[in-house]
């Protein structure tokens, strides 16, 4: 049986919407041309020139749109994502009791996307938020978070901000899947072959260096595996359909093709890299300054 509490389980939430929350808000600038270059690639072929344009257009505060829907989201995506995980990570290591470590990739895969599945009914209407405001044409909907929620609402209703939701469950879960299984994997293999002194002789800042390389390796297959479904996520809060998010999704596929889901990869491999390294370097930071032990997986008996 596990011997955490409700005092680790809730110090767990907390670092979990710091480390999201402020990482996501960080990368803003980079989300908005990453999101940009999805819906209108003519418009911004890269990066470089996404930020020009956008800077041209709109000055320095074009690349800041939408950084409070971005804040509040994943802050409380975030909080369900690290915390849950936590949680069902002990369920599920005390049904495979003894077996636990030895399933432990299964384990960390059905604690995360079961995390997950929640994490993103809190981030949906905030993400549908924040890609309408960044990726609407300049002067076609307002930017300031309120003006923009009550502008959805008040046509498409709740479905308005909740039509990205199936699609985001398809880009968030094995991208969280991903996340967390890649990332505990990486760690046991820095500390089996590389570190190889027991966990105990290293300062934390080793270990939380060993955190952040674990993290953006993460990241990095993290972007890779949810890219397409990003794409149609991007896409999706942009257009409007009388059949729904699947009819939508079908008319989204059938303009830009397989080819066109993995529009904007580099900014987003470079951005999610970044991120998620500093999720997982603020997770175990906030763990180690509130006297709890940094990256945890299951345990070999």
């Amino acid at each position: 049986m596990s011997d955490h509490d409700i005092t680790y389980y809730f110090k767990c939430l907390i670092g979990g919407a710091l480390a999201c929350g402020l990482t996501h808000t960080f990368v803003v600038p980079l989300d908005i041309v990453k999101c940009r270059a999805q819906v209108d690639p003519k418009e911004y072929p890269s990066l470089g020139a996404g930020i020009k344009k956008t800077l041209a257009a709109q000055g320095a505060k074009g690349l800041t749109i939408g950084w409070f829907p971005t804040l509040i989201g994943y802050s409380l995506q975030g909080t369900a994502k690290f915390g849950f995980y936590e949680m069902f990570k002990d369920v599920y290591a005390n049904i495979a009791g003894d077996n636990a470590y030895k399933y432990r990739t299964i384990g960390y895969s059905l604690a995360s996307a079961s995390a997950e599945v929640i994490a993103d009914v809190f981030l949906c209407p905030f993400e549908a938020v924040k890609v309408r405001v960044q990726t609407s044409k300049v002067g076609t909907f307002p930017t300031e978070f309120g003006k923009a929620f009550n502008a959805i609402y008040a046509t498409e209703g709740a479905s308005g901000l909740y039509k990205g939701l199936a699609p985001l469950w398809a880009r968030q879960i094995p991208y969280t899947v991903m996340k967390f299984v890649a990332f505990e994997r990486t760690v046991e293999a820095f500390y089996r072959y590389v570190f190889t002194k027991p966990k105990e002789q290293y300062s934390k800042a080793q270990k939380l260096s060993i955190t952040f390389a674990s993290g953006y390796i993460a990241g990095v297959l993290c972007a890779l595996i949810s890219q397409p479904a990003d794409t149609m996520v991007s896409k999706l809060n942009n257009v409007k359909t009388e059949g729904g998010a699947f009819a939508a999704m079908s008319l989204i596929y059938s303009q830009i093709g397989f080819s066109g889901l993995w529009r904007g990869l580099g900014t987003r491999i470079l951005m999610v890299g970044t991120l998620t390294g500093l999720q997982w370097w603020i997770y175990d930071s906030f763990k180690t300054a509130v006297g709890l032990q940094i990256a945890q997986g299951f345990k070999q008996k």
